[in-house]
């Protein structure tokens, strides 16, 4: 009976030290650490592989999750390019209300502006939209999303990333300790089993 609950214990124990060694090892050691007698450097997972992994979010964030487009579509909305025209319109009509010069009738300038004004009301969307759409096109190419995540990654200190990784993940983390427990426990009845029947 003491033996079997003393290999649980002892199983339990090594499973949850064996995920919690692995789980710090995804980080540590930061910076390469070479062991002299076997020419072996080893360095956490994350570490060695973080421009990897930089290069890799920034892929899927740019291809899967948001592209320019999808962030000029949220950005320019119609009630954005209303705003927009309203504040040309009423500069622009102001200019041509100016130069205008004085000598003019009032009921001919009156007549000038109203004219403009419509116009504007008529093409101002349609040459907004055709404006935007080349911006857009243009600045597509320019602005790549994936490589600004994988730059902004690549700044981040080490330390940094790892506090980053850590706080979002910790309380998964921990069941993944606690389940190497659980495992080893298993493990250890399954071998008092045998022993006991062997």
């Amino acid at each position: 009976m003491y033996e079997a609950l003393f290999l649980i214990a002892v199983g339990a124990v090594i499973g949850w030290l064996t995920n919690v060694l692995a789980i710090k090892m995804l980080f540590r050691p930061i910076r390469p650490f070479k062991i002299p007698l076997l020419n072996i450097t080893i360095q956490g997972l994350i570490p060695k592989r973080r421009h990897d992994i930089a290069r890799s979010i920034g892929d899927v964030v740019e291809k899967e999750l948001v592209s320019i487009n999808e962030i000029f579509d949220r950005l320019i909305t119609d009630e954005n390019k209303q705003e927009v025209i309203a504040i040309i319109k009423e500069k622009l009509l102001k200019v041509i209300d100016y130069k205008i010069p004085a000598i003019i009738p009032y009921s001919i300038k009156s007549r000038i502006i109203d004219y403009f004004d419509e116009q504007i009301n008529k093409d101002a969307m349609s040459i907004l939209d055709s404006s935007v759409d080349g911006i857009i096109s243009n600045t597509a190419y320019k602005v790549r999303i994936g490589e600004m995540v994988e730059e902004k990654i690549d700044e981040l200190e080490l330390e940094n990333m790892e506090r980053l990784i850590l706080s979002l993940t910790s309380k998964e983390l921990k069941y993944i300790e606690l389940l190497g427990g659980v495992l080893g426990g298993i493990i250890g009845f399954a071998q008092a089993v045998i022993i006991r029947f062997l």
